[in-house]
C-alpha cells in the first residue's frame, strides 16, 4: 500500500485517516455521518494535497482530469490501468485524507476487475468506481453511450467484492450505471438496486436530469449510500447545494471540472501574459512564498535538522 508522505500532513489530516485506520474504514467512517460530502476531483499530487489543506475530508482522482493532464487527451477509454495506478499511486502518497479512484469500466472482464481492485488498494485507495459502460467507454453526460447488460454489470460487481474479500482489503466500491442516458430511469434504478444487492458499498447514477430524478434514486436501497456528480458548467444533473443534496439523500457529492478547468483557463492566462512580454498577475500568481508553504518546504527543513551531524 502506498506510504503517504509526513510533508502533506495538516491539522485538516485529523478529519481524515486517523492512525490505524485504513483509508477504506476512513472513508466508510465519514460516509456514516450526516451530510452530502464534497469531493472535488483531483489529478496529481498536487491537486489532492490543495484538496486536503482547503479542508475536504474526501479527494476523488477522476479519470477525465487524469486523462486531461497526464495524456493531454479527452476521456474516452485511452488512459489505461497503469497509468491510473501509478497516478492514484502518487495523489495516496501526497494526502492523508481517503481518495476514491476512477476505475471505469475495470478495463476488461471480471478478471481484469480483479486486478484492477487489488491494484487501486495497492495504490492506496480509499474506494473505487466501476461503471457498466461497454468499452471503450465514453464520457460522462455525453452522447453515444452503450452498457454492458444487466447479468453482465451484475457479476463484475461480484467479482470485485470477491477482489475485495480475496485480498483481506476493505476498499470501497462505487457502482455506477451509465444506463440513465443510454437505456432510460428505469433501468438505471433497476441495475443499482441490483448492484447493491451485489455487495456494492455507495451507488451512482451517472447523468440524472432532475431534481425528481435524483429523488427518486436516493428512494432505491436506503440504507446505501448515494453519490451525485455536481459536473460544473453544463451537464445535465441539476448543480445543488450540499445542504439540498443532503436532504434529498445523498452522502457524497463529486465535482469533476472544477480544479482541472480552473487550472487549464489559469495557465492560458498565465502563458497570454508572458507573451505579451510581462509576468501572470498576482490575481492568478502565487507568491514563491506561498508556493512553498503549500508544498511544505517548512516541514521538510524542520525534519532535516534533526539528521544534520555537528560540525
Amino acid at each position: 500500500m502506498a506510504a503517504r508522505s509526513p510533508y502533506f500532513a495538516t491539522e485538516e489530516s485529523a478529519r481524515g485517516i486517523r492512525p490505524g485506520e485504513s483509508p477504506a474504514a476512513a472513508l466508510r467512517r465519514i460516509l456514516a455521518t450526516p451530510g452530502a460530502h464534497q469531493a472535488p476531483c483531483c489529478f496529481d499530487a498536487l491537486g489532492a494535497r490543495l484538496v486536503e489543506s482547503a479542508g475536504f475530508p474526501i479527494g476523488f482522482m477522476g479519470g477525465f482530469c487524469v486523462s486531461a493532464a497526464r495524456l493531454g487527451l479527452p476521456d474516452v477509454g485511452l488512459i489505461s490501468y497503469g497509468e491510473m495506478v501509478d497516478q492514484g499511486r502518487l495523489i495516496n502518497e501526497a494526502v492523508s485524507i481517503p481518495v476514491i479512484g476512477d476505475g471505469d469500466n475495470g478495463y476488461g472482464n471480471s478478471m481484469n476487475i480483479k486486478r484492477t481492485i487489488k491494484g487501486y488498494t495497492n495504490a492506496g485507495f480509499a474506494g473505487i468506481m466501476l461503471e457498466d459502460q461497454v468499452a471503450p467507454k465514453a464520457c460522462g453526460h455525453t452522447e453515444g453511450r452503450k452498457v454492458i447488460s444487466r447479468e453482465e454489470a451484475i457479476m463484475h460487481i461480484k467479482a470485485a467484492v470477491d477482489a475485495r474479500n480475496e485480498s483481506g482489503s476493505d476498499i470501497v466500491i462505487v457502482a455506477r450505471t451509465d444506463s440513465r442516458q443510454a437505456i432510460s430511469l428505469d433501468e438505471a434504478l433497476w441495475r443499482v438496486k441490483a448492484f447493491a444487492d451485489a455487495g456494492a458499498d455507495v451507488l451512482f447514477i451517472d447523468a440524472l436530469a432532475s431534481v425528481e430524478e435524483m429523488k427518486a434514486f436516493c428512494a432505491v436501497a436506503p440504507e446505501v449510500p448515494k453519490m451525485v456528480n455536481m459536473l460544473e458548467g453544463g451537464g445535465k444533473t441539476p448543480i445543488l447545494s450540499p445542504a439540498e443534496l443532503e436532504k434529498i439523500g445523498f452522502s457524497l457529492a463529486v465535482y469533476p471540472l472544477s480544479l482541472v478547468g480552473v487550472a487549464m483557463r489559469a495557465m492560458k492566462d498565465a502563458l497570454v501574459a508572458i507573451k505579451d512580454g510581462g509576468v501572470p498577475p498576482p490575481s492568478i500568481l502565487p507568491s514563491f512564498q506561498e508556493i512553498k508553504d503549500t508544498l511544505g518546504f517548512n516541514r521538510y527543513y524542520k525534519e532535516e535538522k534533526q539528521y544534520q551531524l555537528d560540525k
